[in-house]
């Protein structure tokens, strides 16, 4: 089983800055693709940004929120940069893997999620 773990999020004023990260771990897996979400209250999460051999953004975070994964490490980040209040919600991680027994095969799953909160 492949489990991930965030870390990195907090209280940070308007315009501040965090670094989100996203460790995979587990056995005889690799990595196709890794995002990042966001949950607003009562609403259903939606894509902030992936990356595969390419990356992918939302509009209002692609110049803000880069998004880059050491693949030697299993880990996905997120620079998260010029925040406003808008942006506090819960963020989670999100994987898509193989194992190596079967390259075909897909899974997936997601972090505990960390909240961001936003505020002056």
């Amino acid at each position: 089983q492949v489990q991930l773990v965030e870390s990195g999020g907090g209280l940070v004023q308007p315009g501040g800055s965090l670094r989100l990260s996203c460790v995979a771990s587990g056995s005889d897996f690799g990595i196709n693709r890794m995002a990042w979400y966001r949950q607003p209250p009562g609403k259903q999460r939606e894509l902030g940004a992936s990356i595969t051999s390419s990356t992918n953004y939302k509009d209002s975070v692609k110049v803000r929120f880069p998004i880059s994964r050491d693949n030697a490490k299993n880990t996905v980040y997120l620079q998260m940069n010029s925040l406003n209040t808008k942006e506090t919600d819960v963020y989670y991680c999100n994987a898509d893997w193989h194992f190596s027994t079967n390259p075909q095969s897909h899974a997936g799953g997601w972090s505990q999620g960390t909240q961001v909160t936003t505020t002056a």
